[in-house]
């Protein structure tokens, strides 16, 4: 078994799991190197404690399981077979505790687990895998900045395309096909562009608003490559914007740099939050900053932590989240500078490098 798999093994054995099934695709692309999307087909990976595990696929995807996959053990299922009889014959004749995956597991299939193989006690490893997920190996880092240098050449390149008269759609059309021009699989999640008030909408919906003048103009977008995503959002000004924009602005990218100075291993991710916030709060616009700071970035575009006032869990080396503060003002427009950074032992580092000063374009 790698390390990955040997490590929710003695997880498994700390609490007294028999057995565990893993469903998620993610997760079994994280443990044993296979990516899939087996659409409704059933994808599982099969932990006996101590024993070898066994990963079942769809019989269409069993030369690309046997090709990447780091468990040797594979079983196929055809359409026409019953996945979960397969299932039962790879676990022992009696399971006591099984561990499932809540989040993940719908309850079609969890009572077709339960008729299939009956155990006595189900339990939650989504907790045991969050944690194995949350401290970023150098791998993935890599991996990540990857993802990042890619959708920063996007932008990039996007940016020569923003002129008067342009509409939102349609720069997202160009991104998007940039996207998979780049290298990349694909966007991390649908992909914003806002302009003028409509920026003042923090998940706005783009469409047919023609940029003019006057205008803010807010891109946030990321990819997958090679499994992992990446997140920016950078915000420009197209000609001369009022005063009350630029003071937007320049308050939203001061609580962007305080956020990110605050961040070190053991405090909480509450002060990360509150350090960030109070420079808004202090600058008046406390009240349009509505959500929280940031969110954690990995093989999921948003995973643990969540970076908010509340959350008292504590900062850890490894950790890869964004810091992204914003302001926005109803009719008039707002502001949102978004960073993608990874906790070092003495800090971080900022794996975004795309310019934050206020940039004029158009």
């Amino acid at each position: 078994m790698n390390e990955r798999l040997i490590e929710l093994d003695t997880a498994m054995h700390q609490q007294g799991l028999d057995a565990s099934i893993i469903t998620d695709p993610k997760h079994i692309y994280y443990l044993t190197g296979f990516a899939s999307d087996p659409h409704e087909r059933f994808l599982g990976l099969v932990l006996m404690r101590g024993e070898e595990p066994v990963l079942i696929v769809p019989a269409l995807d069993a030369e690309a399981a046997h090709a990447t996959s780091s468990v040797q053990r594979i079983i196929t299922h055809a359409d026409t077979d019953h996945p979960y009889t397969l299932l039962k014959k790879q676990l022992r004749a009696s399971i006591h505790s099984l561990g499932i995956e809540k989040d993940q597991l719908t309850v079609s299939r969890f009572e077709l687990l339960q008729e299939s193989i009956g155990a006595q006690s189900y339990h939650d490893i989504g907790p045991i895998l969050q944690s194995m997920r949350v401290k970023k190996t150098p791998e993935e880092i890599v991996r990540m900045k990857h993802a990042i240098n890619l959708i920063e050449e996007v932008l990039r390149q996007s940016l020569t395309r923003v002129q008067v008269g342009v509409t939102e759609i349609e720069l997202v059309a160009e991104i998007e096909y940039l996207m998979k021009k780049l290298g990349a699989d694909g966007p991390s999640f649908d992909t914003m562009v806002l302009s003028g008030p409509n920026t003042a909408l923090p998940h706005g919906i783009p469409g047919q608003r023609k940029i003019q003048n006057g205008d803010l103009l807010m891109f946030d977008m990321g990819v997958f490559a090679n499994g992992y995503a990446s997140d920016i959002t950078r915000t420009f000004a197209i000609g001369d914007i009022s005063k009350e924009l630029t003071n937007i602005y320049n308050a939203v990218l001061g609580a962007n740099l305080q956020g990110i100075q605050s961040i070190r291993p053991g405090v909480t991710l509450a002060s990360v939050d509150q350090s960030a916030r109070s420079v808004i709060e202090l600058a008046g616009y406390g009240p349009q900053f509505m959500h929280r700071l940031g969110h954690g970035l990995g093989m999921d575009v948003h995973e643990y932590p969540s970076v908010h006032a509340n959350n008292m869990d504590l900062v850890q080396v490894g950790m890869v989240f964004t810091v992204e503060p914003g302001v926005y003002v109803p009719g008039l427009g707002g502001v949102r500078i978004e960073d993608d950074i990874v906790v070092t032992d003495d800090g971080v580092d900022v794996l975004t490098s795309f310019p934050k000063e206020l940039t004029i374009i158009g």
